[in-house]
């Protein structure tokens, strides 16, 4: 990995303290070098792993209580994550639940910066969950076509939603799906209701084959074009191909730099005669700012 998580990555995402407890909305087109480009899931049945994961470099660690997890380990995997949450950390932990009975369990504890709460279908689901969890920010996965077809619904449901994601493995059993090309649409769908929101883009959803890394390089590289900004990952190993996907070039930068400083001058062009409106200074400011994550 880069040095880049010497710049207060791991602090990313916190509103008031050790924690994400307010629900403020996020600011439209929020990227920074607090940015979040890499989300780690680890399983909560095994806290040895988690304990890796939370060293690993990853800007947020998320403990699995639902997919990772066999059924006859749940119970144990919520107590061992409550055992590890009784802590605050350095790198912000969120869980994904397996039940809303797991979130009075949870939100009291000190470690939490947020909730993972999958499948979502409504923004009904979003109030019922924040009733459960007061202050505590959500992050909904969107996993059927009629969660897709609701995709701003519930981004905009309540201040408590930070952030949203596909559950593409489920949503591709839903949809039937056989090619990757096929989620491009909800991917799409997906991008736009969470930018309607005024939420931050969304990070791609994991890339299961853990040691393709050339595939998860390109992979990411479409992603990026698509509007997604970062990506879930399921093993260390995928975090430097992710972070360097996602953090500009330094053709990008350059280009950033020459854009803002035309603008400060008073000037509506480039030297190269490329017109600059609000949205290009806009896009060049947040290229500068996720360049500061590499120092």
């Amino acid at each position: 990995m880069s040095g880049t998580h010497a710049h207060g990555v791991r602090n990313l995402g916190r509103v008031s303290g050790p924690r994400e407890r307010t629900g403020a909305p996020v600011a439209s087109g929020t990227a920074g070098p607090h940015t979040p480009l890499t989300w780690l899931y680890a399983p909560g049945d095994r806290p040895e792993v988690v304990r890796k994961a939370l060293v690993s470099g990853a800007d947020v660690v998320i403990v699995d209580l639902e997919d990772a997890v066999a059924p006859d380990r749940k119970a144990y995997a919520l107590e061992a994550t409550v055992d590890l949450l009784s802590d605050v950390h350095p790198v912000p932990v969120h869980v994904r639940v397996h039940t809303p009975l797991d979130i009075p369990v949870l939100t009291p504890l000190p470690g939490l910066c947020g909730l993972r709460v999958p499948k979502v279908t409504h923004a009904t689901d979003i109030h019922r969950i924040a009733g459960l969890a007061p202050g505590l920010p959500l992050y909904p996965l969107l996993e059927s076509a009629l969660a897709v077809e609701n995709a701003y619904a519930v981004a905009s449901a309540h201040p408590a939603v930070r952030g949203i994601a596909l559950g593409e493995a489920d949503l591709r059993s839903d949809l039937g799906v056989r090619e990757d090309s096929g989620l491009d649409w909800s991917r799409g769908r997906l991008v736009v209701a969470a930018r309607a929101a005024a939420l931050p883009p969304p990070a791609q959803s994991v890339h299961p084959h853990v040691r393709d890394l050339e595939g998860l390089a390109v992979d990411c590289a479409r992603g990026r074009a698509m509007g997604f900004l970062g990506r879930a990952a399921i093993h260390p190993r995928q975090l430097p191909v992710i972070e360097r996907a996602y953090l500009p070039t330094p053709e990008e930068v350059e280009e950033a730099r020459e854009i803002v400083a035309a603008t400060g001058q008073g000037a509506l062009a480039l030297p190269d005669g490329r017109f600059v409106d609000a949205a290009v200074v806009e896009g060049a400011h947040r290229v500068l700012a996720l360049a500061a994550r590499a120092g």
